[in-house]
């Protein structure tokens, strides 16, 4: 069996400041649960435009004390965190709104990347690489010449691990697999980081009625999920299940097998997809995950991918403080 040289963390994403929008106001009873529940790993995706006023090098403290919070939080209950820039300067794999620059090709969107990364090492400096890390970039996209190449990522990946070892030698960095996350990047396994993939495939199954996929993943055009039983994309007309889905985890299982740390930073499926189809199917994804000595973070821990309010109409919900609990599925994560 192959064994990731990183723990196999297990846990959830919490949202509070991954949006333009967000607020940031991170619950303590969400670390507590997640604690209580047997799970040791939190990732919070950032939006930088959160903790910057106008210009990039303009820090608003106010929300850089919000991320010390939840930081605060996950050492008061034991839980690994893992920061991660889901919006960064010049790149977010939702567009909108629009950078007004490309991290992959514009030097100063590199720069204020790197001023970021150096604020948040200087900011947490001191705090041991077996409770928190830094992950890059969430999801650089598929490459292409005019966006973003092979090239690209490395270079910006490595110039950004620089920056912060300069000043937090022994920080753990992360950084996510390219094409969005499925893929990883080889160029970069001399540099001593971990990389980090994505547990949605198949799309036909995991996205399956989520509002923002309607333009190239519409429903209609769709068969109902099943697992084994569901499409990639509309242009895939082959079926998945178990034999697929190995083949697609296994350029990260033999990443793994190599020594390279590799965790699965996201995964999961949208509350259109049926309660029982979602369950099959992450089974066989644990299965495969865990088999390698790969951890996983689902996406998210309440909304519609979580196991708290997730506003499935199939769920026989339990009251947990006030919110839905979906116990069945949290009890297969447990045992995941």
């Amino acid at each position: 069996m192959n064994e990731s040289p990183l723990p196999r963390w297990r846990g959830f994403n919490l949202l509070e400041m991954f949006s333009p929008s967000s607020k940031g106001d991170f619950r303590e009873d969400d670390f507590r649960w997640i604690a209580d529940w047997g799970f040791d790993f939190v990732r919070l995706p950032l939006c930088y435009l959160l903790w910057t006023d106008g210009h990039w090098s303009n820090v608003k403290e106010k929300w850089l004390a919000k991320i010390d919070r939840a930081v605060g939080f996950a050492d008061k209950h034991g839980l690994h965190l893992c920061l991660n820039f889901h919006r960064a300067p010049g790149y977010c794999i939702a567009e909108e709104p629009m950078e007004p620059f490309n991290l992959w090709k514009d030097k100063e969107a590199e720069d204020a990347f790197c001023f970021h990364w150096e604020l948040f090492a200087r900011r947490y400096k001191g705090v041991d690489s077996t409770a928190l890390s830094f992950n890059l970039v969430n999801e650089p996209h598929f490459p292409r010449e005019d966006r973003m190449t092979l090239a690209d990522h490395e270079r910006v990946v490595r110039r950004a691990a620089a920056a912060i070892r300069a000043i937090d030698p022994n920080r753990l960095i992360v950084s996510d697999g390219v094409n969005v996350g499925t893929a990883p990047n080889l160029a970069l396994l001399d540099l001593g980081i971990a990389q980090s993939c994505r547990a949605y495939a198949p799309m036909g199954l995991s996205h399956y009625g989520a509002e923002w996929t309607r333009s190239w993943l519409p429903a209609e055009k769709l068969r109902p999920p099943e697992w084994p039983g569901s499409v990639q994309s509309l242009r895939e007309n082959k079926l998945w299940g178990r034999t697929e889905l190995e083949a697609f985890f296994k350029p990260w299982v033999d990443l793994a097998g190599r020594g390279i740390g590799v965790h699965c930073g996201e995964g999961g499926a949208y509350n259109k997809t049926p309660h029982a189809v979602v369950l099959r199917w992450w089974e066989d994804v644990a299965d495969i995950l865990g088999r390698a000595g790969i951890g996983w973070a689902l996406w998210n821990f309440r909304g519609p991918f979580g196991v708290l309010d997730s506003g499935r109409g199939d769920v026989p919900y339990v009251d947990w403080h006030g919110h839905a609990l979906d116990a069945e599925f949290l009890r297969r994560l447990q045992a995941s």
